[in-house]
């Protein structure tokens, strides 16, 4: 017989195959992301481990130690970067790019009382601040450890204005012979997109009260009006003046002289051949010029021991030396301060950023605290939404109606909004170049039937009476509607300054005089009633205690939304000592696992953020200098 026919092996059906080769990828795709996991859980635990080992004594602080500040990125009250990606920059090997003030003038002050540490060595080339207010707290610190009889020598590769207004205060400033230092002066240019919106069909209705009120012009002019420049030459000179006049007190100089120095720099970096370096040190700026090789031997020939292994000087980093620091008592009543920085907007912000609600919560926090005796409101903001400051402001008068006294320490700006959460404290404590006032208020609303009408769209109906669908951004502006918007802008600017005028003890003309949108230095608004004192946040802390009856050594506590479990544990873990050694020998996590974002132009920003089809209304003051 025949042999059977060879059977032939069925095809697969196209669709099951289809599925088997997804669910492999599937499967692969598990794989990977469990043993990224599970090898990041290992690094962890590995980390760990060498801490009893490698890391074990290096937070042990030495004798004859300089303490070195090296602050890398934007000075800032709160932070705004989440804490699990701080600390997994951190383990990144990334340099961080926000630096607490209070962390800064913390570690200063203790270890003007160490022993252990001779001398501070300030490098703050890699700063970066756009208010004088924090530099100025920064600075004072600085002069109480110069008090207590330890030097401080500034050193840097090269230094702006901003950095230079902090090394001042060293009692030497070495810049490196290649290096730059370039004063220039004060700023405050903005983009106008009058002409692109117009491009675009996008019309912007500005409704506003207050004559110097300017922060919304770029929707609706082409260039800057002249009462913006009046009023922003007024405060920016003003802060320009004190600058000078710290600067030429703390290098011994004359402040004419210094003012003239700077506005004659062409012709004098032209007698230098270019040379910035040694135009600074001809006009005393600084006290000499060295490589860092050089800074190194000359703490060394000062007396400074060697650091590990015969290289470098004994040191302690700022980060380090922080960490080490013991916290207040958990326990005995005190002063509890709350940070409100960054605009203020709707609902829940997170930390860097001023939530009506969660602003509020924080305040309500320490009100309900049995420890706090005393609240101070560290205000740092330009303003935002009038309804959610309304609703921290109300949050600061009933601390005070339960007994509990409220001081605003106002740092680099406290403006427009900013001023708004901070009229009903007991006290206002102001630097002398905190920016702040612009008691005003505007509204914004845009329509677009000229954008629709580029594309070929046109918006028609009925409506069931005058008003009906009149707030509809399809349509044109119906004259009646911008009635209506400029009446809220109008209450909202006398309740404003009816709430001003009440907490400063005042009559609505005379803060209706000094409001108008206007914005002033701290020392301006303290001429003008508008602030009760100049200082820093330590005097604001002082004054609370006193109020509250506490002594000078009352602790002092932040009331911050609370960390979960993992994210205490990663930032304990990038400040161990572990860490920083491992990042000292070049290991540490790809730099990958910390990627930042993006930022937005703040005036786009704040149209962008509009809610369509109603006014938006904002206390809001674009009052930055550069």
């Amino acid at each position: 017989m025949p042999p059977p026919p060879l059977r032939q092996p069925r095809r697969p059906n196209g669709f099951w195959a289809f599925l088997r080769v997804i669910g492999r990828g599937i499967n692969a795709v598990r794989l990977v992301i469990l043993n990224v996991v599970f090898f990041a859980v290992l690094f962890l635990l590995l980390l760990l481990v060498l801490g009893v080992y490698a890391g074990r004594g290096d937070n042990a602080v030495m004798d004859g130690s300089v303490l070195v500040l090296q602050p890398r990125g934007r000075l800032v009250e709160q932070y705004s970067v989440e804490p699990l990606q701080r600390a997994l920059a951190g383990l990144s090997g990334e340099a961080p790019k926000q630096v607490q003030v209070r962390d800064l003038v913390r570690a200063i002050d203790a270890a003007a009382k160490d022993p252990r540490i001779s001398r501070i060595l300030l490098d703050p080339s890699q700063l970066r601040s756009g208010g004088f207010a924090a530099l100025r707290e920064v600075g004072a610190a600085l002069d109480r450890f110069r008090a207590a009889g330890k030097p401080v020598v500034a050193w840097g590769a090269s230094l702006d204005q901003f950095q230079y207004y902090l090394a001042a205060h060293a009692d030497r400033v070495l810049l490196d012979p290649r290096g730059e230092l370039m004063l220039t002066g004060l700023a405050n240019y903005r983009l106008f997109y009058k002409d692109l919106l117009d491009k675009l069909g996008v019309e912007v209705h500005l409704f506003r009260v207050g004559q110097f009120k300017s922060a919304a012009e770029p929707y609706v002019l082409d260039h800057a009006s002249d009462a913006a420049k009046q009023a922003d030459s007024y405060w920016m000179g003003g802060l320009w003046d004190d600058y000078l006049a710290e600067v030429a007190k703390l290098r011994k100089l004359d402040p004419a002289a210094l003012r003239a120095d700077i506005d004659q720099l062409p012709e004098k970096l032209a007698a230098t051949q270019g040379d910035l370096a040694r135009l600074a040190l001809d006009e005393h700026l600084i006290d000499g010029t060295a490589t860092r090789a050089q800074l190194i031997a000359m703490l060394r020939k000062q007396g400074v021991p060697a650091g590990k292994q015969g290289h470098g000087f004994r040191q302690v980093d700022f980060a380090q030396y922080a960490s080490g620091l013991p916290g207040p008592d958990p326990f005995a009543p005190g002063v509890t301060v709350v940070v409100a920085e960054g605009e203020i907007g709707s609902g829940r912000q997170p930390p860097g950023e001023i939530g009506g609600e969660s602003t509020a919560a924080l305040i309500r926090a320490a009100r309900h605290d049995k420890r706090t005796r005393a609240i101070v409101l560290r205000v740092d903001s330009p303003g935002g939404e009038v309804y959610a400051a309304e609703q921290i402001r109300r949050e600061v008068e009933l601390a005070r109606q339960a007994g509990i006294p409220v001081v605003v320490s106002m740092g680099d700006v406290a403006a427009s909004g900013g001023y708004w959460i901070s009229m009903n404290a007991n006290r206002i404590v102001a630097e002398p170049n905190t920016i702040t006032g612009s008691i005003g208020i505007f509204g914004l609303y845009y329509t677009v039937p000229g954008t629709l009408a580029k594309l070929g769209v046109a918006s028609d109906g009925v409506a069931t009476g005058p008003l009906a669908g009149a707030f509809d951004i399809t349509r044109p502006l119906d004259p009646k509607v911008g009635g209506v918007i400029q009446a809220i802008i109008d209450k909202g600017y006398r309740d404003f300054v009816g709430g001003v005028a009440a907490a400063r003890g005042k009559s609505y003309d005379a803060i209706d005089a000094i409001a108008q949108g206007r914005v002033w230095t701290g020392r301006q608004a303290l001429q003008r009633g508008l602030v009760d004192q100049l200082g820093g946040l330590g005097d604001a802390v002082a004054d609370a205690a006193k109020l509250a009856g506490l002594g000078s050594d009352a602790p002092v506590r932040y009331e911050e939304a609370p960390l979960g479990t993992f994210e205490r544990f990663m930032l304990n873990l990038n400040r161990s000592a572990t860490a920083a050694t491992l990042r000292g020998y070049g290991i540490h996590l790809p730099a990958w696992v910390a990627q930042a974002g993006m930022l937005a132009a703040p005036d786009l920003a704040l149209l962008r953020q509009a809610e369509p089809g109603k006014p938006n209304v904002y206390a809001y003051c674009f009052c930055t200098p550069h």
